[in-house]
């Protein structure tokens, strides 16, 4: 029996060990999907306090409860260390793939969990790697394959590349039912890497080429970073206009076809929308092409806050009571009903708000507890509880992240001013939308 079909015979058995290289936002879901299937999952982050929290049954995630850690990983180990890895017969790589200065790909997480691939495989084992970051099209092949080249790709090893589609706060606990696209460098590959995923996905789609399936994840994303832009761009025209872009974004919705609704905010947030588009940017470069949808919408989205800022001083405007106005920011995550903090514009805007004088400023995000520092401004706060006192004390209320628990009626009771990034309240004498 060939290797191919031998891999196949224990993934229909369900006699394999799934080593899944970092635990979080991605790596971690992925993990309880294969132990809700009953297969036996090793966890390996280099992150000692997220580790020990999983062993112990504890969530490091505002999606999860410590009980639902407990429910979906019985079948789940969790390891700081990497000589495991020679145990696991599948490898599946969620390592973060940040920006580093002057805006290029940081692939040291990637390289580094290959490398730990490298160093840890022991035994003539034959295995399955597939790498789930997100990156420009070519990395798979450039850090990936290229490690392994010596060895019989599509007959001893099989690689590939499967895009995550992980919506914190949204799809996580009913990610098996969001379509897995997925792709192998030889046909053997793409077969051996569509069972795997099949076992845990309702529909797996084939890509004829890693290289489609990376650019399919960079163009979903900037896809909706263009998007975003734009209405961004349009709130700044309607409101020049003195119109309302979220009632106007009503009488767009209701047409059947044509029109994708894309609602403004006070920027974006998360690791893809700011990030994933400027991988293929940068990618483009190499290539002598520019990318000018990317930059232009980044360039707007960057700017509401900039915008916000402009409404908060005509709100604010005696200078000489800078540092005495009391503002209060709801919600810090990126997006609603998550605590996600990464490339959050609620940070940003209370940055900027320190840079032009105010000091006098408080958070409140039932899904956050940890302080929040700026060191320049000797800023260090932790988000307060919101009550009744709170709000009839603040000059200006500002909503940031709509998340589905606040009280909205209560808050519109009980605030003076309240600046609307996120079109939750209609405009009145109380209310101004950003």
């Amino acid at each position: 029996m060939n290797i191919k079909k031998r891999i196949l015979k224990f993934l229909q058995c369900k006699k394999i060990k799934v080593g899944i290289l970092g635990q979080g936002y991605v790596g971690l879901p992925l993990s309880m999907l294969f132990d809700k299937k009953g297969i036996e999952v090793y966890g390996f982050d280099t992150n000692k306090r997220k580790i020990n929290l999983l062993k112990q049954g504890k969530s490091f995630l505002s999606s999860y409860s410590n009980q639902e850690i407990k429910n979906n990983t019985k079948n789940c180990k969790f390891f700081n260390s990497f000589e495991k890895i020679n145990d696991c017969n599948i490898l599946i790589i969620c390592v973060p793939t940040p920006l580093k200065n002057k805006n290029k790909p940081d692939l040291s997480y990637l390289k580094n969990g290959i490398q730990l691939i490298k160093k840890n495989i022991r035994s003539k084992m034959k295995r399955v790697i597939v790498l789930e970051s997100t990156s420009y099209p070519g990395t798979t092949n450039e850090h990936l394959i290229q490690k392994f080249k010596k060895e019989n790709i599509g007959k001893d090893i099989f690689i590939g590349f499967s895009p995550e589609r992980i919506n914190p706060g949204i799809n996580e606990k009913n990610l098996q039912l969001i379509p897995k696209v997925v792709s192998g460098y030889t046909y053997n590959c793409l077969e051996v890497i569509s069972q795997i995923y099949r076992l845990i996905f309702k529909k797996v789609v084939k890509a004829k080429k890693i290289e489609e399936a990376e650019f399919s994840k960079v163009l979903e994303n900037i896809f909706r970073s263009v998007n975003i832009g734009f209405i961004n761009e349009m709130k700044t025209i309607a409101d020049k206009m003195k119109l309302d872009i979220f009632d106007i974004i009503k009488l767009s919705a209701t047409k059947p076809f044509g029109f994708t609704r894309f609602d403004p905010g006070p920027g974006v947030g998360g690791h893809c929308i700011p990030i994933d588009p400027i991988y293929l940017s940068w990618k483009a470069k190499q290539l002598n092409m520019d990318t000018k949808f990317i930059n232009l919408s980044a360039k707007i989205n960057i700017s509401m806050i900039s915008f916000i800022m402009s409404k908060v001083k005509d709100l604010l405007k005696n200078k000489s009571k800078l540092q005495n106005y009391k503002i209060l920011i709801l919600g810090l995550s990126y997006k609603r009903n998550t605590g996600d903090l990464r490339e959050s514009s609620s940070l940003k805007l209370i940055e900027a708000l320190l840079k032009n004088g105010y000091r006098n400023i408080n958070f409140h995000d039932p899904y956050i507890d940890n302080k929040i520092k700026f060191k320049k401004f000797n800023f260090n706060k932790k988000p307060i509880n919101l009550n009744e006192e709170i709000l009839k004390k603040s000059e200006l209320v500002i909503l940031l992240t709509d998340h589905n628990c606040f009280n909205y009626e209560f808050i519109l009771k009980n605030s003076k001013k309240i600046l609307d990034c996120r079109g939750r309240y209609k405009t009145s004498k109380k209310v101004i939308r950003a």
